[in-house]
């Protein structure tokens, strides 16, 4: 049985996922007593309710969004497979994983798994939107690994300490 997305399906997933991340940052950044980590948090946090807005903004025409017939059948499985096995799956799991993160390294690790599976369902998003709706996409994209790069150097100042 194919599965396929709707335009509006796949940013609502997006909206989801970030959601999720300005969630986990948010407990975070309330949970972390190293102040530099705390500013990152929250920096993190501001930004995935920025990109909350930026998709909420794209809904209006999501659903003109066609898909390209070659990328039907498995894609949208392979999709359905990002979206599954996302760190965060649900906003509970999200709190969870923040409250269970033992240390602030552990939490970076989470944090960077999880900026790992956004960048690559939004590179496959980017992949079947519109060409109009690309440049907004590779934006946010480029905002996300600037996520993964400010982690991964926080997480190398927390173990040299």
């Amino acid at each position: 049985m194919s599965i396929s997305f709707s335009g509006s399906e796949l940013i609502n997933i997006a909206i989801g996922i970030e959601q999720r991340g300005s969630i986990f940052y948010d407990i975070m950044a309330k949970s972390t007593e190293n102040a530099v980590a705390r500013d990152v948090f929250h920096y993190l946090a501001d930004m995935e309710r920025c990109h909350i807005q930026v998709f909420q903004d794209m809904l209006s025409e999501a659903d003109a969004y066609q898909f390209s017939e070659t990328k039907g059948g498995e894609y949208t499985i392979y999709l359905q497979a990002l979206v599954d096995t996302a760190v965060f799956t649900d906003d509970l799991v999200a709190s969870e994983k923040a409250t269970q993160a033992g240390s602030d390294i552990a939490a970076m690790e989470l944090a960077i798994g999880a900026e790992k599976d956004s960048i690559l369902f939004y590179y496959e998003m980017r992949e079947i939107m519109p060409q109009r709706a690309q440049p907004t996409v590779n934006k946010i994209v480029a905002e996300e690994k600037s996520h993964l790069r400010q982690l991964s150097e926080l997480k190398k100042k927390l173990a040299a300490l």
